[in-house]
């Protein structure tokens, strides 16, 4: 069984034995590490104090710091120390949600970080990409990505796709000797190589020193970003317009000019961004924990409204874990020479499942007289594995692959083609996969050796899993390179239907309008290869659908790409990782349900925030303008402004964390419904805050500064409470309760901010009637205001019923 060792048969075994590498020690391998540094390019940080220092410096802080100005020159010092106040928490805040996204996305790539197999001290290992250094021996194979600049040692051939270090749109092939660029994707073969370069060193790190990443940006972040400028717009014309009033007016200039800066501050939505990104990373935190990592942030968005899911039958639907049945002979002399023949066409290097399952049947000591010279991998394109084996002298060939492969290489008679495609039909209809298995004779003829029966059966939860997503609106279309028979056989156990097309039979001329009708009926598509999967996905986003995609070799990864989201599957290759959306660390279909799930929670979290900042910013705005305008009062003063800003930030920082709803349907950004249910809560403020100026003046008859007490706790108390209105669709009691972290800091500040009002904080101070009587008022809108809402999404959708096509 030596000659079966890994180390030995397969990386570095066609070096003559005076080159074959050792690899580098332990201890050298650290000594490099410390003198190159980490294989890993070198992105531009900021120290922590610039960072933070950048929040004092912009459009917002300016007009904070000259507001804090104009206050230290009128001498207002109680003003002056909120403001003050206000600007270093703005700041911290700011800081807090960018470090913490941060943090996230760092936590993100260190889980995608690549690995790379190399030879340490004579053995072959697997570590991070990062800990490689030069001279290090490692192996690529099919589906990685060259982790660091090599020089081929050994090997047939390699065929890598550099197109994007080089432009070269098609794969090119490489030799002993040749360079393989790091970054580059292994298309075909197998090679070892030498690290001579590394990190920043590369050609990949050269080239990463002229160019800049691209930040994207989803759609409804684009859209919430247009809104806020929008409402920036707006802010400026209409601060702008009572300035001008007030100057009018022959009001005190520093003092008008002083609030003018504090409410243009307090009504810009200046958080908005930042409060979408901390959401999308705690909640890109959350998927992570439960084996799905988002590689790009935005694709959380399409997670959310994916409504079509092209699904792998192997290790997705299935367990992943063949068994060997009872194989067919067919030239051999007995089963044992078929067993012995296909784990020679085997290796116990990679985690291969079918290889696996074959050595499971096999003794060690049948194979202890063999030597393999040679072994050729299996690839997409070839269908089949091949060893070059030596036993007392004689040299002969081994080949296990897909039977119609290994019919086409053997060319047998009619008769015993026959008798392959028999036992291949009859495995397929009792759900077992067939692989035949065949060696060459003393004249180096193919011969057919018989046929391997393998069945991989259906996760436990599969079927349920299934069922679970098509009550919520997420469509499932099976996806198998197996034999028809057994991808209906698969389906039917799994409650998919059966109606099953074979991919080469339906796409063989392109996709006509019947394909694409035959593709949006089909339950599964079977014998796939990976341009057909390109295929369907094409069709089905040419019909309106939101698709995902599983996969997990190289050749996937147009397709991956492709989809709106694309799902590198558990145990993928480096290729298909890159090009996912969402990379899955663990086996089955209940991970993807389960990322569906928590990306709509993490979804209904940005809408939520989304409506009740720009309800604030309406209600509070629309308030003070016609108020100055109209009534020549100014219903708070530049310190309750500045205030309300402060209380507003810690509720808001804590919607990240909320116990947002599960939508029952795939969602999409609809930003028109957004903005139309803001600004009808903000309107209904508008009138609520107007009753309480009008109680306050002319029934109670309070003084101008304790109307204004009053109007502050009112704007407080009731803009909390919005918080917990947009949270849901319906009722305030629907399910599910806010988070604790959310309603401890929202009751907290505002207890805070009537403790304020009670004891003339900053503030003139109101008796308790006036105290209980806002909280009282407050909670009656609070009733009404849902009344409205539930009744403004009611008439949405009505509005879009309309609008679907039947």
């Amino acid at each position: 069984m030596d000659d079966l060792n890994p180390s030995k048969d397969r990386a570095g075994a066609n070096l003559p034995e005076s080159e074959h590498p050792t690899g580098l020690t332990d201890r050298e391998a650290a000594a490099r590490l410390a003198q190159f540094g980490p294989n890993a390019i070198r992105e531009r940080s900021e120290s922590t104090l610039h960072r933070l220092r950048g929040f004092f410096w912009g459009p917002i802080p300016w007009m904070i710091e000259i507001a804090a100005a104009l206050s230290a020159v009128v001498r207002h010092w109680a003003d002056l120390a909120i403001i003050l106040v206000m600007l270093v928490l703005n700041a911290g805040v700011g800081f807090w949600q960018e470090h913490k996204a941060g943090n996230a996305i760092a936590a993100l790539k260190q889980k995608l970080a690549l690995k790379a197999r190399v030879l340490r001290d004579g053995q072959w290992r697997d570590i991070a990409a990062a800990e490689l250094v030069p001279n290090d021996i490692v192996t690529v194979q099919l589906g990685n990505i060259v982790p660091a600049d090599l020089t081929l040692l050994s090997g047939d051939f390699l065929s890598v796709d550099q197109s994007a270090l080089t432009g070269e749109s098609l794969p090119v092939d490489k030799k002993v000797g040749d360079t393989a660029y790091s970054g580059s994707i292994v298309k075909l073969g197998e090679m070892t190589g030498r690290v001579t370069a590394t990190g920043m060193n590369t050609y990949f790190g050269k080239t990463a020193r002229l160019i800049e990443s691209a930040h994207t940006v989803s759609h409804f972040q684009r859209a919430v970003l247009r809104i806020g400028n929008f409402l920036i717009i707006v802010t400026v014309g209409l601060v702008a317009f009572i300035l001008g009033a007030a100057l009018y007016r022959h009001d005190p200039p520093l003092e008008t000019i002083q609030f003018a800066l504090v409410l243009t501050v307090a009504a810009i939505p200046v958080a908005l961004p930042a409060v979408l990104s901390v959401t999308m990373a705690v909640g890109a935190e959350r998927l992570a924990g439960m084996k799905a990592i988002v590689s790009r942030l935005v694709s959380i968005e399409e997670l959310a409204g994916l409504n079509m899911l092209c699904c792998d039958k192997t290790g997705t639907l299935t367990r992943n874990e063949l068994t060997l049945g009872d194989p067919v002979r067919i030239g051999a002399a007995d089963i044992k020479e078929v067993l012995v023949a296909a784990a020679l066409a085997s290796t116990r290097e990679t985690a291969d499942p079918i290889d696996r399952a074959i050595f499971n049947r096999v003794h060690a000591d049948d194979l202890s007289n063999f030597v393999i010279r040679h072994f050729t991998p299996f690839d997409p394109v070839r269908k089949r594995t091949e060893g070059d084996i030596v036993r007392d002298g004689k040299a002969f060939k081994v080949s296990k692959g897909a039977a119609q492969v290994i019919v086409a290489l053997a060319k047998p008679d009619a008769e015993t083609a026959a008798t392959v495609d028999a036992a291949v039909d009859a495995f397929a209809r009792d759900g077992y996969r067939a692989l035949a298995v065949a060696r060459t004779d003393e004249t180096g003829h193919w011969r057919i050796l018989g046929v391997l029966p393998l069945f991989d059966p259906p996760r436990e939860d599969s079927a349920s899993t299934i069922a679970k997503l098509q009550r919520v609106g997420v469509a499932i279309k099976m996806v198998t390179g197996d034999h028809i028979a057994i991808a209906r056989q698969i389906a039917a156990r799994l409650d998919l239907g059966r109606t099953i097309f074979s991919a080469p039979d339906l796409l063989s001329d392109g996709v006509s309008d019947g394909d694409r009708a035959k593709i949006l009926a089909a339950d599964g598509f079977a014998e796939v290869f990976p341009e057909h999967k390109f295929a369907i996905v094409k069709a089905l986003q040419a019909e309106g659908y939101v698709v995902g995609m599983t996969g997990d070799g190289v050749n996937d990864a147009p397709a991956i790409k492709q989809a709106d989201v694309g799902i590198a599957v558990s145990g993928a290759t480096d290729a298909a990782r890159s090009a996912a959306g969402l990379v899955l660390t663990a086996p089955g279909l209940t991970v993807i349900a389960s990322a569906i799930e928590e990306s709509r929670r993490i979804f209904e979290r940005m809408t939520s925030y989304a409506t009740y900042r720009i309800a604030e910013t309406v209600r509070v705005l629309l308030f003070m303008t016609v108020s100055i305008l109209v009534f020549n009062f100014y219903p708070v003063t530049a310190v309750m402004i500045v205030l309300l800003a402060l209380f507003n930030d810690f509720p808001i920082m804590m919607i990240a964390y909320d116990n947002a709803p599960v939508a029952e349907r795939p969602v999409v950004w609809n930003m028109r419904r957004v903005l139309g249910l803001a600004f009808i809560l903000g309107f209904a403020g508008v009138i609520a805050s107007f009753l309480m100026f009008v109680i306050a003046r002319d029934y109670f008859g309070l003084p101008p500064a304790e109307v204004q007490s009053m109007v502050f706790l009112k704007l407080l108390v009731a803009g909390h409470m919005t918080i917990y209105l947009t949270r849901n669709t319906g009722p305030i009691w629907q399910r599910p309760w806010p988070n604790w972290r959310l309603v401890v800091t929202s009751e907290a500040t505002q207890i805070l901010g009537t403790v304020a009002v009670l004891s003339g904080w900053f503030v003139a101070p109101l008796a308790w009637p006036y105290v209980i009587f806002v909280w009282l008022y407050s909670l009656l809108w609070f009733a009404i205001n849902s009344a409205v809402k539930i009744a403004a999404i009611a008439v949405f959708r009505r509005l879009r019923n309309r609008t679907v096509k039947p």
